[in-house]
């Protein structure tokens, strides 16, 4: 008997030409005509969002190629976070499963097989938590999908049995790591400041889910399933989103080919964990050069 695939959920915002790249080749994936596809949209924060705001409402309203369309126009402004956990609770709720996408992750044409497969394969593993669609741009031949306790907020998969897990509160997050003495091992042994983006987060300098959700899934030991080859793109890194800066760290080119899902070791990938860590130690580097540069301007 053929699974039911997930339901898409996608947020919108005031970014109308990000918006429709993103429709577009979300259209162009084979599975596109027989997926629900579940837009939300905030309403504006202030006066001056208004028109990009209806801009974009005015387009989505158009959009044509999926099973079915549903689209919910927030009457007031939520933000980021409240808007994209009070949604997808609401449809993790009915369906089971959800695939998220927000206004700037752009597809390959293989990522709705990919989620789907991965979603089904992985169902009642309840070691595996989320399905990663976005690799970063490591240089290391890696396996063609492998696990590593790392969550991706570019595009994911997953299921309410890992959903019910996201606890909110970043004090409650934070508190458990430090008294297990995990630090360390949340930033990826040490190369990337997580703990320092949940601690923001506490103080009111972000309003990131992503941190919390990575929080929540990383002290249930959850495993994320990744491709080794992207099958997402970030375009947000423009500065145009609410919380992104302008970079080229986490661009990757897209998969031209099918992303197989089949059965391997569900357990950390030593290798892809320290290629990861490679990556993060060089784009520090990076960033830390950048910074000079501009001070010695």
């Amino acid at each position: 008997m053929k699974k039911e695939l997930a339901p898409i959920v996608l947020f919108v915002y005031n970014r109308f030409e990000h918006t429709k790249k993103v429709v577009e080749a979300l259209k162009k994936n084979n599975l596109a005509k027989q997926s629900m596809l579940y837009i939300f949209s905030d309403a504006p924060k202030t006066k001056k969002n208004e028109e990009d705001v209806e801009q974009v409402r005015n387009y989505i309203k158009t959009i044509k190629g999926f099973k079915i369309v549903e689209i919910v126009e927030r009457e007031r402004n939520y933000g980021v976070a409240e808007n994209l956990i009070k949604a997808i609770t609401e449809v993790i709720n009915k369906y089971g499963k959800v695939i998220m996408l927000e206004d700037d992750d752009v597809t390959s044409k293989y990522f709705l097989d990919y989620m789907n497969d991965a979603l089904n394969f992985y169902e009642h593993d309840n070691r595996v938590f989320e399905i990663s669609p976005y690799m970063y741009p490591t240089k290391e031949q890696l396996p063609e999908t492998f696990f590593l306790q790392l969550f991706s907020s570019w595009g994911f998969g997953t299921w309410k049995r890992a959903w019910n897990n996201f606890e909110e509160d970043g004090i409650k997050l934070l508190s458990k790591i430090e008294k297990r003495g995990l630090k360390k091992k949340f930033d990826i042994n040490g190369t990337y400041p997580y703990t320092k983006m949940l601690r923001n987060q506490i103080d009111g300098k972000n309003d990131s889910w992503a941190i919390r959700l990575y929080a929540s899934f990383f002290l249930k030991d959850g495993l994320v399933l990744y491709p080794n080859k992207s099958l997402v793109k970030n375009i947000g890194f423009d500065d145009t989103g609410v919380h992104g800066n302008k970079t080229d760290m986490f661009d990757t080119t897209l998969s031209d080919s099918k992303i197989n899902v089949k059965k391997i070791p569900v357990k950390i990938n030593k290798e892809a964990s320290l290629s990861l860590q490679k990556y993060f130690k060089s784009i520090f580097f990076k960033r830390v050069f950048n910074k000079l540069g501009r001070m010695l301007k």
